[in-house]
């Protein structure tokens, strides 16, 4: 066989290259060591780089030498003992035996990771007195440098960036991350030793791709990523049989094209690779922020991280607690240091247009259990300090302040108030609640003077009204005269929430919520043919699952009840502002199997498309047809459907999605669950895709779009969305 000389080249540089070892690579180090870096104080420091197999290096740093050689991968790496801090400029000397590098004006001191999305990448020069700020940054020791943008299926070896360490100047400072800026100001303050931030954030990124795949497998509960991750990688037994599969459906593909061909028949389509193999570059893929933009700096010696996202991931609810622990576990296995402090901001209030005032409240819960369920983690509250009109709230010297406070009290063990008060219990006193907090400081106040606000209120009406609020000696009490028999209360459970209630030194209290109303409350109060029936599920609307195969029941008794002569479905609405809607509409059961009278899963295999008999229906909302006796026809299934009316229901269309669609492909699809009256050519009751943040749910026809509310999304401009099934026993 003849070998072309560019044949021969090409092989003899992938021999020489396999393993990732490159023996004529000169001397280098990576990107994040630099004139003006700043180096960790008082722990053991990692200097590492690359270099001409078996050469020795040698390094040398304020009277210390570390020596070793280069290995075959062309990599060395050695370790200084502790460092003194020290705010003048000093050498760090890299030799080998015939190269030499030298990182001028090195300080030592602390240096902190800053990353997250837009609020941490947002700029001092963005921010509130952006001029006063910028000509007063004269602070020669705190150091920043920023790593690019770029995202990477696999791990790289070294991060990107262009300007190197800057020092802080009113040339540079306008530059630097703000809410890492005013951290490290107040850290100099309190600590007088330099600062250096290491800043590596993304505007609008996602926690999943900063997280590791050693992060994501520590998790249980975020199994799906890590299978996406090995899905995705060359060399994983799992991307082997994808590749191995196709390669086999491509060979029987060529014998049946060579065959069709010969026949004059049509060739089908060429087998292609599975989507999951795909490598991880889509903006939202787990580990590709990582890979590119945390990796390559391990294991540069830090002191901890500060962390400002949640925006992107808002929709999460308490699955961001996982996602969080996720993303530590797998930082502090990289650094090795189990023990690596992580603040975090919580997200402003924001309008985020017509969507579930609720669900925001709803993750700030999340990240207020973050540092209850994660150790060696503290959160920075902003309710104060937002701007609903603007998800980049410009006070960032307060967010800058906060955190570092926190740092100086958990890291630095400074005696000092780090926080607002935290809720700690409520107790009922007759009429009233008195709520009890910790972390008071020199006592409860308002920012305004005026009574505390955006407290809730819950009883036996079923639903939450505003409560009138007292301080009353270092608690707080609650009374409505609507609700008689309290049993719950919540804080600050709006989007749009900017309540005034903090400690005398200025830290504000988070959104919480305690207790729990009445299960049945709403049914029973308005709709008084409930008497007689069990609940049988209860489901808040949008509160969705995690596939189209589980449903998040806040009740599921499908196990507790007996036989039953009747099934009805109870749907309440209400916005901001109006009244609370509902419809009731029970029936003769269409199965015994209590399983499939709830939401349409793939698991349950429900799937029904059918007449219902002796319907009654009761509902407030004007226009829909009430009544005993009625014939039904109703569509609960998980899959995909289209508008045809193969079913024959006399009177739908087959042009609009109405009363009588018909189920497709694929079984987990879009999902619907409706309730119609044919006669009158009316949706009683919607609830589509039912698993999304984004869900269609209606009663009576829509006034818009499809009657039956398909493609709507129309579930988040809801406050109060809940479901609840019943049956009545059979005793006879």
């Amino acid at each position: 066989m003849q070998v072309r000389p560019r044949a021969l080249l090409i092989t003899v540089l992938c021999l020489l290259t396999a393993g990732h070892a490159v023996y004529g690579q000169e001397l280098r180090l990576p990107k994040v060591f630099g004139d003006h870096m700043v180096l960790q104080q008082e722990l053991p420091v990692v200097i590492w780089g690359w270099g001409k197999a078996g050469q020795r290096v040698l390094v040398q740093f304020v009277g210390q030498e570390q020596s070793t050689n280069v290995g075959r991968d062309g990599r060395w790496r050695v370790t200084l003992d502790p460092l003194e801090a020290s705010a003048t400029g000093m050498t760090l000397t890299v030799k080998t035996g015939d190269e030499s590098m030298a990182f001028n004006d090195v300080l030592v001191g602390e240096v902190w990771l800053c990353s997250g999305q837009s609020n941490m990448e947002m700029a001092v020069a963005s921010c509130n007195s952006a001029q006063e700020e910028i000509a007063n940054a004269d602070y020669p020791t705190i150091r920043h440098i920023r790593v690019e943008h770029v995202m990477l299926p696999d791990p790289a070896d070294d991060v990107q960036t262009k300007a190197g360490w800057q020092r802080c100047s009113p040339e540079t400072a306008g530059e630097f991350t703000a809410a890492g800026y005013y951290f490290a100001r107040e850290l100099l303050k309190g600590l007088k030793v330099p600062v250096g931030l290491v800043h590596s954030s993304w505007g609008g990124s996602m926690i999943e791709p900063f997280t590791s795949l050693e992060g994501f497998q520590a998790v249980p509960e975020l199994a799906n990523y890590v299978k996406r991750i090995e899905d995705s990688t060359p060399g994983h037994p799992n991307y082997e049989k994808a590749v191995r599969d196709t390669m086999a459906a491509t060979r029987k593909w060529l014998t049946d094209a060579e065959r069709a061909l010969g026949e004059g028949d049509r060739v089908g389509a060429v087998p292609t690779l599975p989507s999951v193999t795909n490598p991880l570059q889509d903006w939202a893929d787990p580990t590709n922020k990582y890979n590119a933009m945390i990796h390559g700096l391990v294991p540069y010696r830090i002191r901890g991280t500060i962390w400002y996202q949640g925006e992107a991931n808002h929709n999460d609810g308490m699955l961001y607690v996982r996602k969080t622990e996720a993303l530590m576990a797998g930082w502090r296995k990289a650094w090795g240091q189990p023990e690596l402090p992580h603040y975090y901001v919580q997200i402003a209030p924001y309008h985020y247009g017509d969507e579930d005032p609720t669900i925001l409240p709803t993750f700030w819960e999340a990240q207020a259990a973050i540092e209850k369920e994660v150790p060696h983690t503290g959160m920075v509250v902003t309710h104060d300090i937002g701007d609903t009109q603007d998800i980049h709230p410009k006070n960032k010297q307060a967010v800058g302040y906060r955190l570092a406070v926190l740092a100086l009290a958990d890291t630095y063990g400074k005696e000092t108030l780090c926080g607002g008060p935290r809720f700690e219990r409520m107790a009922v006193e007759g009429g009233n609640v008195r709520v009890f907090f910790n972390r008071v400081g020199g006592g409860l106040v308002t920012s305004d003077g005026k009574a505390p606000d955006a407290f809730e209120i819950g009883g036996e009406n079923g639903v939450f009204v505003l409560a009138e609020a007292k301080i009353d000696r270092g608690t707080i009490v609650l009374h409505s005269p609507e609700v008689r028999e309290p049993c719950a209360i919540r804080y600050a459970w709006s989007k749009l929430a900017g309540p005034n209630l903090r400690n005398a030194e200025g830290f504000p209290v988070s959104a919480f919520r305690c207790g729990r109303l009445p299960e049945r409350a709403m049914v029973d109060r308005l709709a008084p043919q409930a008497k007689g029936y069990e609940l049988l599920y209860s489901h808040d609307v949008g509160s969705g699952g995690t596939s189209q195969d589980a449903a998040a029941y806040r009740v599921d008794r499908a196990k507790e009840v007996g036989a039953f002569d009747r099934v009805a479905y109870f749907l309440v609405l209400q916005k901001d502002s109006g009244p609370m809607q509902y419809v009731w509409a029970s029936m003769k059961p269409f199965t015994t199997d209590a399983r499939k009278l709830g939401i349409p899963t793939v698991s349950t295999q429900a799937s029904f498309h059918q007449v219902v008999e002796d319907m009654e229906v009761r509902t407030n909302v004007n226009g829909v047809t009430t009544g005993e006796g009625m014939t039904g026809y109703i569509e609960f299934w998980p899959s995909n459907y289209g508008p045809e009316n193969t079913g024959r229901v006399e009177g739908a269309s087959d042009r609009v999605f109405d009363f009588g669609d018909t189920p497709g492909t694929p079984v987990a699809g879009y999902g619907s669950m409706q309730i119609h009256n044919p006669s009158a050519k009316q949706t009683v009751m919607a609830l589509n895709k039912w698993w999304d943040a984004a869900v269609d749910v209606g009663i009576g026809n829509s006034p818009e779009g499809n009657p039956d509310y398909t493609f709507r999304d129309n579930a988040r401009q809801y406050r109060v969305k809940r479901l609840m099934v019943l049956v009545r026993p059979d005793n006879s």
